[in-house]
């Protein structure tokens, strides 16, 4: 068994953080998922940017479609939505093997749709229409409008990954729309049980911005705080979804939000390569993995049960941050912002590219 294919044996899903139609053509995302246990793929507007400026398979397309489709946006989606749809029919068998629990492809709202819960709404139910996959995801960021969205997606019934979530705030605000949506649809008689979601927690910009924000006395929290943060939200997680609160949804047939660790490749090159992967490993998970780290840890990385390691240690150093001045909540919306910054950027690129 292969070292990556390991981590689903401990109950982790290891998902790619890439999308391209040389992954597909060439065999590798499949050799991944056949060989390594790769059970999912998500993308974003960076992503498919490096893929279109380097691959030369879409040109003929973008050409054709340079001649068909005025909107720049609306060339971009029509562009890269059949590598959606080709990835979702590669991991349909892991799906349905699995009964829905593995093998999801998620697709990004446009950026621009950030603050516009409307149109964000709008744009999800266009998307997951057009995808026309069950094992679609629509990615939609936790802004205050993304996450009155998302609630509203979930009530419509489409699977939904919630991104750029950086706090404990985001956390629960995201947690609790998702059980708002699917009491809506209970309460419309509506089902449930087909519905699944996942809460991607970025980590290591965390540590990151943390690290360069601690004053000298606090130096030994340097590279702790993300993964402290990740094992906590690990917690409210199994309090939320596998106690009382959520046993009426439960009962018919609804499934919990699943945790993701998302922004797990390495930034800092004094930690490990592998750090955010071998510390974050939990049953009922998923890591997003870009393929540089993915490659690190299929050459020496080494997989435990350690997400639930060390709850106590974690909270004493969330508490020696507090402690230190610096409050997470609003390192977060720092973070989100410079995210949705980060992303427009990339989505105005990626515009420019196939104008």
């Amino acid at each position: 068994m292969s070292r990556i294919a390991r981590i689903r044996e401990l109950g982790q899903q290891v998902w790619l953080d890439n999308l391209s139609r040389e992954l597909l053509a060439s065999g590798q995302l499949a050799r991944w998922i056949n060989e390594d246990g790769v059970a999912g793929v998500t993308s974003n507007p960076a992503i498919f940017y490096n893929a279109i400026s380097k691959d030369a398979g879409y040109q003929a397309d973008l050409a054709r479609l340079k001649q068909t489709e005025p909107d720049a946006e609306r060339r971009f989606e029509l562009l890269v939505l059949p590598d959606v749809v080709a990835a979702c029919q590669m991991l349909r068998p892991l799906y349905d093997a699995s009964k829905g629990e593995m093998g999801y492809v998620s697709f990004e709202v446009s950026p621009r749709l950030s603050h516009d819960a409307a149109g964000t709404l709008a744009a999800a139910r266009r998307l997951w229409a057009e995808i026309g996959q069950p094992n679609a995801m629509i990615k939609i960021p936790a802004t205050a409008a993304g996450v009155q969205a998302f609630e509203d997606a979930i009530a419509d019934g489409i699977n939904v990954n919630v991104t750029l979530m950086f706090s404990p705030k985001h956390v629960e605000d995201v947690f609790s729309a998702y059980q708002r949506g699917l009491q809506r649809r209970m309460d419309a008689r509506l089902p449930v049980d087909h519905i699944r979601s996942v809460a991607s927690v970025f980590i290591s910009r965390v540590d990151t911005l943390v690290d360069k924000s601690l004053p000298a006395d606090a130096a030994a929290l340097q590279g702790k705080i993300a993964i402290a943060a990740a094992k906590d939200a690990y917690a409210v997680w199994q309090d939320r979804f596998h106690g009382t609160g959520f046993a009426a949804l439960r009962a018919k047939g609804a499934h919990p939000q699943t945790p993701l660790w998302a922004s797990t490749g390495t930034k800092n090159p004094a930690y490990r390569d592998v750090l955010y992967v071998e510390e974050l490993i939990g049953a009922e998970t998923v890591n997003t993995v870009p393929d540089a780290t993915l490659a690190a840890f299929a050459d020496h990385g080494e997989a435990r049960s350690s997400l639930g390691e060390g709850l106590t240690e974690a909270r004493k150093q969330l508490a020696a941050l507090q402690a230190a001045g610096l409050d997470l909540n609003v390192l977060g919306e720092q973070l989100q912002q410079e995210g949705l910054k980060l992303f427009d950027e990339a989505f105005d690129k990626l515009l420019v590219l196939v104008a």
